[in-house]
């Protein structure tokens, strides 16, 4: 019985087979070289303390850039305050700070801990931290 079964199941598959073929198509075109796509770079890593950096009371925004650096209030946009920054190795930077609701100046020496957070000490004593804000695309 089980001969039989697989008798007719050859003959069921020979009989459609011309039909099948019939329906075939072959492509003769040579293949194409498939490259296989880069990996997309990572976004590059924030080098020192360049960047805008938030004061974890959410009263402000610093932004350093090239040397440079402002502070504004981030309820109405006013300036705070300004001035020059250097970094004195991969991980600390001296900052020269204008206060621009005290009329004083200062020095602030600061430590990157970690890429997000900065810790700083103000000439005075006074102590705060720095969160570096997450940069849109």
């Amino acid at each position: 019985m089980e001969i039989a079964r697989a008798f007719l199941a050859v003959a069921a598959v020979l009989t459609a087979a011309p039909g099948l073929i019939g329906c075939m198509i072959i492509d003769t075109r040579p293949p194409i070289a498939v490259t296989p796509l880069a990996p997309q770079a990572a976004a590059a890593a924030p080098q020192g303390i360049e960047g805008e950096w938030v004061s974890t009371d959410g009263v402000a925004v610093t932004q350093f850039s090239e040397g440079a650096f402002q502070t504004v209030a981030l309820d109405t946009g006013k300036k705070l305050a300004d001035g020059s920054y250097r970094m004195v190795g991969a991980q600390a930077a001296e900052i020269r700070m204008r206060s621009l609701i005290r009329q004083t100046r200062s020095n602030i020496n600061c430590a990157l801990v970690s890429v997000e957070q900065l810790n700083c000490t103000a000439s005075g004593g006074r102590q705060f931290v720095l969160m570096r804000r997450p940069m849109v695309s």
